[in-house]
């Protein structure tokens, strides 16, 4: 048991800390990543500057609150579905041909392929962060 406790608070811990470092660059630079979220070509004009404004503080506050162990399940299912439609839309811009700049950890060109993998492993960081948690902590 001790074995799943330790995997757990390991996997809050990076998965806070990996989503308060993105949430964090995002922030800084909303107009920077409305441009990313632009390049997806997914949503009308007007609403990639409302998502680039919002999402870097939704993911600053599911971060702080699995790095203060505060409603984990919440935060940990939140992350793991906002990573569910990070990966939609950057497979959605794989197979249209787009070469985009995901817009997750600052500038440069991202293969649709590790990006992929990267985002399946944070995946599951937030199931083990969820369906790892201690009882008393549900």
């Amino acid at each position: 048991m001790e074995f799943r406790r330790l995997v757990h608070h390991g996997c809050r811990l990076a998965l806070g800390g990996l989503f308060l470092y993105a949430g964090f660059l995002k922030a800084g630079d909303v107009n920077g990543f409305a441009r990313d979220v632009a390049g997806y070509q997914l949503l009308p004009y007007a609403l990639n500057y409302l998502v680039a404004a919002t999402l870097p503080y939704v993911e600053l506050l599911a971060g702080v609150l699995l790095l203060i162990n505060r409603k984990v399940g919440g935060a940990s299912l939140l992350l793991a579905g906002l990573t569910v439609v990070f990966m939609g839309a950057i497979l959605s811009a794989w197979l249209r041909g787009l070469a985009i700049d995901c817009g997750c950890f600052g500038g440069g060109q991202t293969q649709a392929g590790p990006a992929l993998v990267r985002d399946f492993c944070i995946l599951l960081l937030a199931h083990l962060t969820y369906h790892w948690q201690p009882h008393e902590s549900r």
